[in-house]
């Protein structure tokens, strides 16, 4: 079964937050939803499990009790202990309590928090919490298990035990979403949408998202000048320039790269800022 949304509208008073956004989140495959801060992330997620409608548009998901959500926070109530979090979750969808010591003996063993089973939420960690959260979203066996941000601020260790869960999730049939800022991060994904100002910027596999960047991407430690500077951005140590027609200025400044899908992301960004200007300066 494939849930999503098709030609998605949400509007804020005068502020649109998406305009005609459309993703397919199948069974077993793992969706990052990729952008900035104001980029729709959220108000996606938000219309996918109802907890919003739409403007305009389609959203197909299947029944609430067959949804996991996990909002920005990480959804624990802090003055209940781990076990007494998911045996609260648990009772809220009909699990057995012999179906929920076993499951739930098994996400915390794996995850590290089996020591902390007798801990409040609120005397945990960010990380320790947010994989709390996750386990407490997914323990149900949703069909659509969606996630906002779930790894933002967490230690790597963290970090890495949440993805074993969003995969253990994907390879029990779910179809799971999940929003990132990370774009490193969001290349485990299998599929992934980007958007910018509530609109989509790209979508795919993360290979051909960076294979379709036109032009050529290349690096030096110099900052570029002149009109090249317009498509530079700096990475870590270096700076990148994007050449659309893979000559001119950015030929002789620096060596080419291969574009991942964070160059990839932020080439269609950029694009898309240089063609507003453009078409700015024009009507100016």
């Amino acid at each position: 079964m494939s849930w999503g949304v098709r030609g998605m509208t949400v509007r804020f008073g005068d502020h649109t937050a998406l305009e005609g956004v459309s993703l397919e989140v199948p069974a077993g495959r793992v969706t990052a939803v990729v952008g900035g801060d104001g980029a729709g992330k959220t108000t996606l997620l938000r219309c996918l499990v109802g907890a919003l409608a739409p403007d305009d548009g389609e959203v197909r998901r299947p029944d609430a009790r067959r949804i996991g959500y996990l909002s920005s926070t990480s959804g624990t109530y802090p003055d209940l202990t781990v076990e007494e979090n998911l045996a609260f979750s648990a009772t809220a969808y009909g699990i057995s309590e012999a179906e929920t010591r076993e499951r739930a003996a098994a996400f915390l063993d794996r995850t590290g928090l089996t020591e902390a089973r007798d801990r409040p939420a609120g005397n945990l960690s960010g990380g320790m919490r947010q994989k709390l959260g996750v386990i407490r979203a997914m323990l149900h066996r949703p069909e659509l298990l969606v996630l906002d941000e779930p790894t933002t601020g967490i230690d790597p260790v963290s970090r890495a035990d949440l993805w074993w869960l969003i995969a253990r999730a994907a390879s029990e049939g779910a179809a799971v979403v999940l929003a990132t800022a990370y774009l490193d991060e969001a290349e485990r994904a299998s599929w992934v949408l980007a958007l910018d100002d509530g609109r989509a910027l790209a979508e795919g596999t993360p290979d051909r998202i960076a294979a379709a960047v036109p032009g050529t991407i290349r690096t030096s430690t110099a900052r570029p000048s002149g009109d090249a500077a317009r498509r530079s951005w700096r990475r870590g140590a270096r700076w990148r320039t994007w050449s659309p027609d893979g000559a001119g200025d950015a030929a002789s400044q620096g060596d080419p790269v291969r574009p991942d899908l964070h160059d990839a992301v932020t080439v269609a960004a950029l694009a898309r800022e240089l063609e507003r200007s453009d078409v700015g300066g024009e009507a100016a």
